[in-house]
């Protein structure tokens, strides 16, 4: 980036750049908007910034996020026990919930097999899945990895250890394009994935 001459300006460009989908052009714009704002929005924006990386972890329980030691759905107690749905990221779980189909708990596995990325099954939360499930309190679970390549591994994978434990394993239905990330999928599409899922065998 060619350089304005203002130091403090230039530090402000180039962080606002580095964020997805976000080009020279559109960090102008927020720099500009955030020159002409109200001294205590602009701080109140950079405080909720800090709290983010201060405040926000992973939930104890189901690995998705929280500010405590477990987020707001593994504490809910109007959540149904018997259901337990695996996604790969925390944004999974927001788009899922917007569905407002699916009521029951969650396991975020941090990502998905991927042999050409070095991600292999000990580098996501598997191990952790498979310790939950020791109680016996979940009657079905729910594969809702993205039906990608990688997505679709990952969910024949965990299918494969269940296999003879007295759980039933559901498929997200093909509802959600193939090839596409589950975030980005619309809600009625989401809703009708999780209605319309199928066993694995």
């Amino acid at each position: 980036m060619a350089s304005s001459g203002l130091p403090a300006l230039d530090r402000a460009l180039e962080a606002l750049a580095k964020l997805p989908g976000v080009g020279r052009r559109s960090a102008e714009r927020m720099v500009f908007h955030l020159l002409k704002a109200d001294r205590a929005e602009v701080f109140a924006l950079a405080e909720a910034i800090r709290d983010i990386k201060e405040k926000i972890r992973p939930c104890g329980e189901c690995g998705s996020l929280a500010e405590g030691d477990v987020c707001p759905l593994c504490s809910d107690p109007k959540r149904d026990d018997g259901l337990l749905c695996i996604v790969e990221t925390p944004r999974d779980v927001a788009a899922i919930e917007s569905s407002g189909e699916y009521r029951g708990r969650y396991h975020v596995l941090m990502g998905r097999l991927s042999p050409l990325a070095g991600v292999a099954a000990e580098d996501l939360r598997i191990a952790e899945l498979l310790e939950r499930t020791k109680s016996g309190r979940f009657k079905e679970i729910i594969i809702a990895t993205s039906p990608t390549v990688e997505g679709e591994a990952t969910a024949h994978h965990i299918a494969e250890l269940f296999k003879g434990r007295g759980i039933q394993v559901t498929r997200i239905a093909k509802g959600v394009p193939s090839g596409s990330e589950l975030e980005f999928a619309q809600k009625s599409t989401l809703a009708e994935a999780i209605r319309g899922r199928k066993p694995l065998s």
